[in-house]
């Protein structure tokens, strides 16, 4: 039964977004994924997966296909472990605030982890130290100022855990991590890409994410909340983004 309401809820949080501009339609996640990565990725390059761990973010038969050379960077050496077979043509355990990288990449992915990261300043020196000097970072973020952010760092960790697990169970694998949300907005990540000598070569803002639509009057009021928010902070407001950085 309450899985029945709560798709309902789902149902007429999806009929109100689809009557927005298409700017509020386009979820970040996927467009990243589906999107900005097919758009950078190229035959025969070498690629740093940063924070996919046991969820890499090329698939074994693109990487095939193009000739890839992954290599998996995370924290964790057992989720590096648990990534499918062949994933990785390396893989690496280390903190990406203190990891010095080789100059050997031509992309680096870093797809929802800056907001993992204690020092975002610190994350995006090792990360521009991993490219060549024409590779490109991939980043995908959510932001510090959307309100599910803001709820993420004051609900006591193992609470937190309990209701997204419950409301969103396919979520249990991968996600559940302690998040910081350290200077993760458009506007202190520019100062942070400008002050470490590297440029923003793509921006891409979304003003959409799910975390509300199980209850559908929250999602309605969050949902005039972020166009009324964007009317004042423009990009600044929105909900998650993409950057693509290089270096000068």
């Amino acid at each position: 039964m309450i899985r029945k309401i709560i798709n309902a809820n789902v149902y007429l949080s999806h009929k109100v977004d689809s009557i927005l501009p298409e700017s509020y339609q386009i979820e970040g996640y996927s467009d990243f994924s589906n999107k900005v990565l097919e758009k950078y990725i190229t035959k025969n390059s070498t690629i740093y997966d940063v924070g996919g761990g046991k969820q890499p973010h090329v698939a074994s038969d693109l990487k095939k296909k193009l000739s890839l050379s992954v290599i998996g960077l995370d924290i964790n050496e057992n989720e590096l472990r648990q990534a499918p077979k062949d994933s990785y043509d390396r893989a690496i355990a280390a903190d990406i605030t203190e990891y010095k990288g080789q100059g050997d990449a031509d992309l680096v992915i870093c797809k929802a982890l800056l907001e993992h990261v204690q020092d975002t300043r610190k994350a995006i020196i090792s990360l521009a130290s991993i490219i060549k000097k024409e590779g490109k970072i991939l980043i995908f973020v959510p932001s510090r100022n959307a309100i599910f952010a803001r709820l993420n760092l004051i609900i006591p960790e193992a609470l937190k855990k309990k209701i997204l697990f419950s409301i969103f169970p396919q979520t249990t694998y991968a996600q559940g991590f302690k998040a910081y949300y350290d200077r993760c907005t458009p506007k202190t990540m520019r100062k942070i890409v400008k002050d470490c000598g590297l440029e923003v070569l793509e921006f891409k803002p979304y003003f959409k994410s799910g975390y509300f639509s199980f209850f559908f009057p929250f999602h309605l009021l969050w949902r005039i909340y972020v166009v009324c928010f964007r009317l004042l902070a423009g990009d600044n407001a929105a909900e998650t983004f993409t950057m693509v950085i290089g270096k000068k």
